[in-house]
């Protein structure tokens, strides 16, 4: 448990006693103290008591003697709170001999399916792909070092009218050259000449919607060169996988295709709870507390006029699936924020039918775009959409470049490994170190930059421990007991018992901000040790406690970014 939580612990039951109800101490750490509480300047008004007299009562009532050196009031009711180098030197040693770094496995383990990622058949993943991916990728690395069964659900757009026109357009070409060419992965020449020969062709279009109708009725020869199509493009997706460095593979794709048999079951068990309701020939579920701007229940449609299904009925039958047949607890949806809406009505009418009662529970992961230098939605200079692929070859480019200006003896091998972690490192970590809500602007410079909140700063400060241990020739003695004297000692400690905390908050929220920041503050506090505390040049028993915080902030480091999915070369 980290420090924070710790004096909470202690701090909680005498303010209860105090207040007679519970109350949130609110610890949080300080600039006057090691931590700071002013939860008794809230209950004033509450109680008609002074703040500092209830400061003063709580500080009587809470057993912290063993926890802090000293426990005073400050200012109108501020308890100051600075904590025993005992206890600080204690908690270091025991993460030092900790292979979890102070992180338990959760106790209840869950089965938690995280849809993300999602590109459509026989079409280019790009630029709107890459925070799905890389969100949902960090919940799925977290989740599972947490102890968690993950069930990654690659929810593929390979089903519905565009199909016609996508599988016309091969059997023009015919199998073989068709296969050539989508094997070369320019998936968007191959969607934008069949969306061309539509759009000019009547006889085409008819064809093409013969074509749906057969794929839809299981029609052998349609559906083998559909599947065509969906196999050369799910190797494509793997390819950007690959260079992306995600945890995603072959057995996570999840077509929208494999709910086809799952949709009439949907509608009849809505139908017989009574939850179906017609609106201009379709079948619609009105969920409670939907409205429009009107004020008129807004209608999430089950089944079209037209006997079709859409995104809604996936959506149900895939909860339904999840929670039924999977025994999903927890189901993470990461989508954009634009989607808001409709997830909040696929789950209000998943709960009306039973299909999502506690204790499963579904979560919109949102998040919202990435922006170019002027502040509107990254586009390519065509004014297309940008291809994933080429923001990440451009990103490997320009750090294999740094990589080779700053360490001119590296092989070209070398060089191109390097460069990769760190190019790929920096355009995840410019994704993830920003809150998900929120729109970013993509800039390169910052997010190659070696000084500020990026990933090559991180990275770098990981390999610079590393090249003490080299210089050093031995490694960290985990049996130390730290030697905290210097203030630059205490605040790399405080960082580093802290790493527990942070973990357990993001496992809740899923805001990768939070641990991205503290990733950060852990390197500018070893930055700061590093040049204020010598290490190599110390005596030999304070070298070794120096060495054991070196190695233990290498080490939370690493996991940190292994859980936001960038490694950490030894060498930068």
């Amino acid at each position: 448990m980290d420090l924070e939580n710790l004096l909470t612990d202690r701090l909680a039951p005498a303010f209860e006693a105090v207040a007679g109800v519970p109350v949130d101490p609110v610890v949080r750490r300080s600039q006057r103290a090691d931590f700071q509480s002013d939860a008794a300047l809230a209950l004033a008004r509450r109680l008609g008591r002074p703040p500092g007299e209830i400061a003063a009562a709580v500080l009587d009532r809470a057993e912290l003697a063993d926890l802090c050196a000293v426990a005073e009031v400050s200012g109108p009711g501020f308890l100051n709170l600075t904590v025993a180098d005992a206890t600080l030197a204690g908690l270091v040693s025991a993460l030092a001999a900790d292979p979890r770094l102070g992180v338990p496995a959760v106790a209840a383990p869950e089965t938690v399916v995280i849809d993300y990622s999602a590109p459509n058949v026989a079409k280019e993943m790009h630029v709107g792909h890459l925070r799905s991916t890389v969100i949902g990728d960090a919940a799925a690395r977290l989740l599972e070092w947490l102890g968690h069964r993950v069930l990654r659900a690659n929810h593929l757009g390979d089903w519905g009218t565009p199909f016609g026109m996508l599988i016309e357009h091969l059997a023009d070409l015919g199998e073989a050259e068709a296969a050539q060419e989508l094997s070369m992965g320019d998936l968007d020449s191959f969607y934008k000449a069949a969306r061309g020969k539509f759009d000019a062709d009547e006889a085409f279009r008819e064809r093409s919607r013969r074509r749906v109708v057969a794929l839809q009725g299981g029609d052998a020869a349609t559906l083998r060169l559909w599947r065509l199509l969906v196999e050369q493009s799910e190797r494509y997706f793997l390819t950007v996988y690959d260079l992306l460095d995600v945890t995603l593979t072959e057995r996570d794709f999840h077509g929208e295709s494999s709910y086809n048999d799952l949709l009439d079951p949907v509608v009849v068990e809505l139908d017989r709870l009574g939850l179906l309701r017609e609106s201009e020939g379709a079948a619609c579920v009105f969920p409670p507390g939907q409205v429009g701007r009107d004020g008129e229940p807004l209608p999430l449609i089950v089944r079209k006029s037209d006997g079709g299904y859409g995104y809604p009925a996936t959506d149900l039958a895939a909860i339904r699936h999840r929670t039924g047949t999977l025994g999903a607890t927890r189901l993470l949806y990461v989508v954009g924020l634009p989607q808001r809406r409709h997830f909040e009505m696929v789950y209000a009418a998943a709960t009306q039918a039973g299909w999502l009662v506690p204790p499963a529970r579904a979560e919109h992961v949102g998040f919202g775009s990435i922006l170019g230098p002027d502040g509107r939605m990254l586009r390519s200079r065509a004014g297309g959409s940008v291809k994933l692929v080429g923001l990440l070859e451009e990103a490997v480019s320009r750090a294999t470049a740094l990589a080779r200006e700053r360490n001119p003896e590296l092989g070209e091998a070398e060089a191109a490994e390097v460069g990769r972690a760190v190019g790929i490192g920096a355009v995840k970590y410019a994704d993830l170190s920003s809150d998900r809500h929120k729109d970013y602007v993509l800039d390169w410079e910052r997010m190659l930059s070696l000084d500020g909140n990026t990933a090559p700063y991180l990275q770098y400060a990981y390999s610079r421990i590393r090249s003490i241990f080299r210089r050093a020739g031995v490694a960290a003695r985990p049996d130390v007991a730290p030697r905290l004297a210097e203030p630059a000692e205490r605040a790399l400690a405080f960082e580093l018992v802290g790493f527990a905390g942070v973990i357990a908050e993001v496992e809740r929220s899923l805001e990768f901000h939070h641990l991205a920041g503290y990733l950060y503050r852990l390197a500018s506090a070893f930055s700061a040790f590093y040049e204020r505390c010598p290490v190599l040049r110390a005596d030999p028993e304070l070298r070794d406690s120096r060495l054991l915080l070196c190695e233990l902030t290498a080490r939370v480091l690493r996991q940190g970014l292994h859980l936001l999915g960038i490694r950490t070369p030894e060498r930068l």
